[in-house]
């Protein structure tokens, strides 16, 4: 610390001190205006630390996302271990005290579009924690000040969203996209920011000098094999969020044939379950999003309809030009009140799954495995 001389005493001699660069600058200057610089810098940081964290309040996830560890297909080991790293030492702080330890970094790897976000949504709704869920983008560009970018020594949003969790602890922070700021030094794609922003991450890991209990790091990434060594060893866990397998993706398209009111058969389950193998969890909601398009699809492009009555009610639906009463119009001649919805059929999930391709590659999914072998454990 440098020691406070404002208020020592000049020896007497016969010459005058020397006058300051400020007071020959400004002669006329109070010694009120010439007050030390370091208390409008203090100022200065103040501020830019209010800003950081009025932006991090929009991280904090307020309200329930409703989704339940039901609502994830499959992905039961992931489940436990989360169960077991966030909601039992928070329903439970007795039992890990002494050598027993929560974790206090979990990595969820895979292919994109296998439910890792989703897993976080589940631990948002089941624990009573704060969730700040935050991305590798907003950390090196949303929430960087100017003084940041003018200064790149002065990285402050990482330390100030760790202090924050402090202050709301029990808190998880989810950090989507880690490749993104925590790559290794061998793949070349490092910055000054970057890796100033790895090192705050590590020493925040660390708790060095901070008390880190009641704090989980939870982190996503589809590039495991890409991550700066010191910090893959930061998280206990790594918990690989594999493709759907045969199970899951049976679940999930029954899940989709409810929200379409279809009844589909458990021979249709089974042939669309096998029929997607090496599809992810995203490749599949595509389909059942597309089959749902279907029925729209079918009004836009008849050009023929047909009276019906519904409940009393007389409407219009589409219809083949040999059905009986079929009258030649299009739907921009149909009432808003008179359109029946066309179901949505079988055969229509299989007419969209047609056109939709798997998004994760052969040569991903190989590396995924091999760093599962050396680094992971599965999360099936």
């Amino acid at each position: 610390m440098i020691p406070d001389i404002s208020n020592l005493s000049i020896s007497s001699t016969s010459e005058s001190p020397t006058p300051t660069t400020d007071s020959l600058l400004h002669p006329n200057a109070t010694s009120r205006d010439r007050r030390p610089a370091s208390s409008a810098s203090h100022r200065q940081d103040d501020e830019e630390n209010k800003k950081l964290k009025d932006a991090l309040e929009g991280a904090i996830v307020s309200e329930n996302p409703n989704v339940h560890w039901d609502d994830v297909a499959g992905l039961e080991v992931a489940k436990e271990e989360l169960q077991e790293a966030v909601v039992l030492p928070m329903k439970f702080p007795q039992l890990f005290t002494g050598r027993r330890q929560s974790r206090k970094g979990i990595l969820l790897y895979g292919p994109p579009g296998t439910g890792k976000s989703y897993l976080a949504k589940a631990v948002a709704t089941e624990v009573d924690a704060t969730l700040f869920s935050v991305s590798s983008s907003d950390l090196v560009s949303k929430w960087m000040g100017e003084s940041e970018r003018q200064d790149p020594s002065n990285f402050h949003q990482l330390k100030t969203l760790f202090d924050m969790a402090r202050e709301r602890k029990p808190s998880v922070i989810f950090i989507d996209e880690l490749e993104g700021i925590a790559s290794s030094r061998d793949s070349g794609g490092d910055n000054e920011h970057t890796n100033r922003i790895k090192t705050e991450i590590l020493i925040q890991m660390d708790g060095v000098g901070k008390d880190a209990t009641g704090i989980l790091v939870l982190a996503a990434t589809n590039l495991p094999w890409k991550l700066d060594a010191a910090l893959r060893r930061r998280f206990q866990k790594r918990i690989h969020i594999a493709l759907p397998n045969m199970a899951a993706r049976k679940e999930m398209f029954e899940t989709g044939a409810l929200h379409a009111q279809c009844n589909l058969e458990e021979k249709d389950l089974e042939q669309l379950a096998s029929m997607t193998e090496g599809y992810s969890g995203s490749d599949i909601s595509i389909v059942v999003q597309d089959t749902l398009m279907i029925p729209v699809k079918k009004i836009r492009t008849a050009k023929y309809w047909r009276k019906i009555v519904k409940d009393g009610t007389e409407k219009l639906e589409p219809c083949d030009q040999t059905d009986t009463g079929a009258l030649p119009m299009t739907w921009k001649q149909v009432p808003s009140d008179k359109l029946f919805e066309p179901s949505v059929l079988p055969k229509d999930f299989f007419t969209a799954l047609s056109k939709v391709k798997p998004s994760v590659s052969q040569d991903d999914f190989q590396k995924t495995k091999e760093w599962t072998e050396e680094f992971g454990e599965e999360g099936a």
